[in-house]
């Protein structure tokens, strides 16, 4: 289940030419999956893919957001690579003040994060304003781009404004994941080819004490098992700077050599924050995404219909009043059933196709191991193999609206002389709910009572 397949779903739909009969057909050949909407959509789907034109419009539309979400995350890891060489940037006659990168590591993540969570859970409006506050929204202005063919597959896709509410949001998170891995990068590169001393300045009245409880709260995650990667109260107090007069004081030129330990807290801040809790939320909004294409699913136009014509008998065998049974009299054919059995070994169908005799049993509420075709365009070879694997029981179904022909008569001779019993029944068209008008089956009453072969049966 993925965002092609919705797309190629609706298109399906759209252009559905199916009949009840057909749908009904294909829910009994999937009964194990009678229950599981998703997967009877999924399966109906795929079945009926290569009436899609190629290539498909999920096809299409996962092309354009592929290659616009590539674009933009190529942007996003040369824009982080030059943030984080920016923020760390080292003239050497002044240290790096390690609260820019602290600020664009962890508090930056931590703010975009908690608008994230908040437009999951307004997602379901498709007006939410604190999803289209992300990178990923412009994906939709930068459509104004493409040549006018693409802009116009893009207008005929018809997309849940829910699913495009949850498409944003997981992009967002892979555009804000590359950047994050930008800056981790930029800081290696730059700690390995530099020497960078680190420092820490700000204006407001903030002591060594304070700034390294604040630190060490911040390092939570890692501070058990990486303790180095907590700066301590001593390389806080001697990374103190003061900025008077351009120049540094004799104390921290005397401790340069401890002050790029900094970097050991910078790169855990950068994976933790910036990366390892980008990635859950990426995860998050992937399961939000499919939750968001589930429900999608079942409100396509004609989904509703299509699962009510997969689940559901065509016709109901309860009748609202109790039924008079029919008595033959001197000229009616004397082997009459009024009502069929719950279950035969075999079911056939002169010109009748396997689905619809499926169907058709299903309507009269009767089982059967196996269901053949026989008569129509089958070849008298095909129909003698079928004769050979035949036994006990038939229900042998007829169109009751067709005359009986000589090849009927001959085939119905041989099941005769093969089985025990065979019961015909004529059944009328499905936009008549199979039933026949009584006049069609006196036909059949005649040609059977000229036949009279002890072991056939005719249900009226």
């Amino acid at each position: 289940m993925n965002l092609k397949s919705y797309l190629d779903l609706s298109r399906l739909l759209e252009d559905d030419t199916s009949s009840r009969e057909e749908n009904r057909a294909f829910g009994l050949a999937h009964v194990l999956i009678k229950n599981k909407p998703i997967e009877q959509l999924l399966a109906w789907q795929k079945e009926h893919s290569h009436f899609l034109k190629k290539p498909t419009e999920g096809d299409t539309f996962n092309r354009y957001l592929y290659g616009i979400t590539l674009s933009l995350v190529i942007v996003a890891v040369i824009v982080g690579l030059l943030s984080g060489i920016g923020l760390l940037a080292y003239s050497g006659h002044e240290p790096v003040n390690v609260i820019y990168f602290i600020a664009m590591v962890i508090f930056v993540p931590l703010l975009t994060m908690s608008l994230t969570l908040i437009s999951m859970f307004r997602a379901n409006s498709a007006q939410s304003m604190l999803v289209h506050i992300s990178p990923a929204f412009w994906m939709e202005k930068l459509l104004s781009f493409l040549p006018g063919k693409m802009q116009t597959h893009m207008k005929d896709l018809k997309i849940n404004p829910l699913l495009l509410n949850w498409i944003i949001i997981k992009r967002s998170q892979v555009i804000a994941l590359f950047f994050s891995l930008g800056l981790c990068v930029s800081l290696l590169m730059m700690v390995v080819t530099k020497d960078i001393a680190f420092a820490w300045s700000t204006t407001l009245h903030v002591t060594p004490e304070s700034f390294h409880s604040f630190l060490n709260t911040l390092a939570f995650p890692w501070r058990d098992v990486f303790p180095s990667a907590v700066p301590s109260i001593e390389l806080i107090e001697q990374s103190q700077y003061f900025r008077l007069g351009d120049k540094l004081s004799e104390e921290m030129i005397n401790h340069a050599k401890i002050l790029g330990e900094w970097w050991k807290f910078l790169a855990m801040a950068t994976l933790f924050y910036a990366i390892f809790l980008r990635f859950i939320m990426y995860l998050f909004a992937s399961l939000g995404f499919h939750r968001a294409i589930k429900k999608s699913f079942l409100t396509l136009t004609g989904t509703s219909k299509l699962l009510r014509e997969m689940n559901e008998p065509i016709i109901t065998t309860r009748a609202q009043k109790d039924e008079v049974p029919f008595v033959p009299n001197k000229d009616n054919y004397i082997q009459i059933l009024n009502h069929l059995d719950a279950s035969y070994d075999v079911v056939q169908g002169w010109a009748i196709s396997k689905e619809n005799l499926v169907v058709l049993s299903d309507s009269l509420s009767v089982i059967a191991p196996q269901f053949f075709e026989v008569g129509g365009a089958n070849s008298l070879d095909e129909d003698n193999e079928i004769l050979s694997q035949t036994h006990g029981e038939v229900l042998f179904f007829v169109k009751g609206w067709e005359p009986p022909t000589m090849d009927f008569v001959d085939y119905l001779e041989a099941l005769s002389d093969k089985v025990d019993k065979v019961i015909v029944v004529p059944v009328g068209t499905v936009a008549d709910a199979y039933e026949i008008d009584a006049s069609f089956v006196d036909v059949w009453d005649r040609k059977l009572t000229h036949i009279n072969k002890a072991n056939v049966w005719l249900k009226r």
